[in-house]
């Protein structure tokens, strides 16, 4: 998963980026309204954590623009009002969520994981392709009985993958959802973590290489099981 955390409060801000990396979530920073909506116009992020009170544009106005869009990240709006008709407002405005400061860190958490469940049709809260299992709010990762061990990265890019099993992701898309916006863009950071994952997951391969293409987990629908060892 990765989101835009935008806070003018720099210290809060790098302590929800670190504290989100500890649960496999790639964040990058905002300091106002005006940067976050840049952001959020170059990356497809999951979702935002929105600061209701950004200077140069208001976290209201940035709720408001995106709330208008087609396709947009989930709104998790962050203020330290207490009136109730403050926090309707902003709900109104088109927030998908709102959350009190001060706040516990572990609600923030479970809260960006249930907006991005939101976001895929039918998602599971444990997702699967053949024996693997994942499961985002316990981070745990299954292959059968056994329990795999993963780096928060590896976690991350296994869980971009059983988002959508079948389907084929690029490199690319595997560095834009896992990584954040201090990623080389001409790393070979996806290959190593691909393939360092894949021999933790173990014999079948679960992960195979589409050369040219991608990397995919499970099957398509109607489509034979492969047990080749995949390339790359």
């Amino acid at each position: 998963m990765r989101v835009l955390v935008a806070e003018d409060e720099a210290m809060l801000a790098e302590a929800i980026r670190a504290g989100l990396a500890q649960h496999a979530i790639a964040a990058d920073l905002a300091g106002d309204g005006e940067a976050a909506l840049a952001a959020i116009d170059v990356n497809d992020y999951d979702a935002v954590v929105l600061d209701r009170d950004l200077p140069v544009l208001h976290g209201d106005e940035v709720c408001a623009e995106l709330a208008g869009r087609t396709h947009r990240p989930a709104i998790l709006m962050l203020t330290a009002a207490r009136r109730l008709e403050e926090r309707v407002d902003g709900l109104a405005l088109g927030a998908d969520d709102y959350l009190l400061k001060p706040f516990e860190f572990p609600e923030l958490v479970a809260r960006l994981r249930a907006l991005t469940r939101r976001s895929f049709e039918a998602r599971p809260p444990v997702l699967c392709a053949g024996d693997v299992r994942l499961d985002p709010v316990r981070h745990e990762v299954f292959r059968g009985p056994r329990v795999v061990r993963l780096s928060r990265k590896e976690f991350a890019v296994l869980e971009v993958l059983l988002r959508e099993p079948g389907t084929v992701r690029s490199a690319e898309y595997l560095l834009e959802k896992a990584w954040d916006e201090h990623a080389n863009p001409f790393t070979n950071s996806v290959k190593v973590t691909i393939s360092t994952l894949r021999r933790k997951l173990g014999e079948p391969w679960a992960i195979r290489t589409v050369p040219g293409v991608g990397y995919v987990i499970g099957e398509p629908s109607g489509a034979e099981p492969s047990g080749a060892e995949p390339r790359g």
